[in-house]
């Protein structure tokens, strides 16, 4: 009956409803998009490629690309573990992981930060361990990637874990029952059946790595050349008024947004056209 009243509210509700989500969109999403590019054009097509050429910006991309490298298959392998886990046994603390999962849900990226600082610092016992091994964690690239890592490993995990959830254990066990080893079991039953949700995870995960600011800005040291991935990059650009660079930079961000949000839109579909089959 609630449905059946949700449809046959009046036209003229439904369409302020739909007219309001529109403007919404348009204002706080559409516009600021469109003006990102605006302003990375307005000096013309070669100050805006000139941009992307700086030794600054190079080695800017250059460890983006690399601690996303780094922490999204770190992720990806935990993310598996940890959904296998927790779906398919039965343990003491299985809550308490799930909420150790959603940790960095509910944690601020800067503390995060701050708690890697305190961990890793030349005067922590731990950090004091790394530098004399000769081993630099805060304003390096381990520790970038390290705090990368922590504010991105729930994504693939918790796309997995309702999907395994809800796909239940038959198959595997038919599938053992058979003679097929654990080994086989995982790579023709489960992974089959998950391949999907964890490109999906593996997808948001990616996304979030590449823009991650908070946590990278407390233990990068702003290092140029060293130790700043592309949104510090950017930061330091706009403080310098160095606006067309900041936005040039800024839109092949935009960009790769909304590239994966196609890569996203189609996983989407692809699932829910196996869900129907």
């Amino acid at each position: 009956m609630k449905r059946h009243a949700a449809i046959t509210e009046p036209r003229w509700i439904r369409y302020l409803l739909i007219g309001i989500s529109i403007l919404f969109l348009i204002s706080f999403l559409i516009t600021p998009l469109i003006l990102i590019f605006v302003k990375a054009f307005e000096g013309g097509i070669g100050l805006y490629l000139k941009a992307f050429v700086e030794p600054e910006a190079l080695a800017a991309m250059r460890l983006t690309a690399l601690v996303v490298c780094i922490a999204v298959p770190l992720n990806t392998i935990f993310g598996l573990c940890a959904s296998w886990a927790i779906t398919k046994f039965e343990f003491r603390g299985k809550g308490f992981l799930l909420t150790l999962i959603d940790l960095p849900f509910t944690v601020s990226p800067v503390i995060s930060g701050l708690i890697f600082v305190l961990l890793f610092s030349d005067k922590s016992w731990l950090g004091g361990i790394f530098y004399n091994l000769g081993i630099q964690i805060i304003f390096s690239t381990p520790g970038i990637v390290m705090v990368t890592t922590f504010v991105t490993f729930p994504f693939v995990a918790r796309e997995l874990i309702p999907l395994m959830q809800s796909q239940g254990i038959e198959e595997e066990e038919a599938a053992l029952t058979l003679g097929a080893t654990g080994w086989q079991t995982f790579w023709r039953v489960s992974l089959p059946n998950i391949k999907w949700g964890l490109m999906y995870g593996i997808i948001l995960c990616t996304a979030r790595a590449v823009g991650e600011f908070g946590a990278v800005s407390v233990v990068s040291g702003h290092i140029r050349g060293l130790t700043n991935t592309m949104p510090l990059h950017i930061e330091i650009l706009y403080n310098e008024y160095n606006f067309t660079a900041a936005f040039a930079v800024s839109s092949l961000m935009v960009f790769g947004a909304l590239v994966t949000l196609l890569i996203k839109h189609y996983i989407e579909w692809r699932m829910k056209g196996e869900k129907r089959l």
